[in-house]
């Protein structure tokens, strides 16, 4: 079954039967911090300091 069908399933399902009102306030709270790191990386940038390095093994081996 792909994502889209699977997600049509969980709003059915939710549907049917309401989550707790503590579950709708974490899914919703996950949502809204995942589109504000999204906003922000669209309209200020990705910040330098959270860039990773890439570190060289010592012994020259992968």
């Amino acid at each position: 079954m792909d994502l889209f069908a699977r997600l049509l399933m969980r709003a059915a399902m939710w549907v049917r039967h309401p989550p707790s009102t503590r579950t709708l306030i974490t899914v919703f709270a996950a949502i809204a911090i995942a589109l504000a790191l999204a906003g922000i990386e669209t309209f200020v940038g990705w910040p330098d300091w959270l860039t990773a390095d890439r570190v060289r093994h010592p012994l020259g081996m992968r």
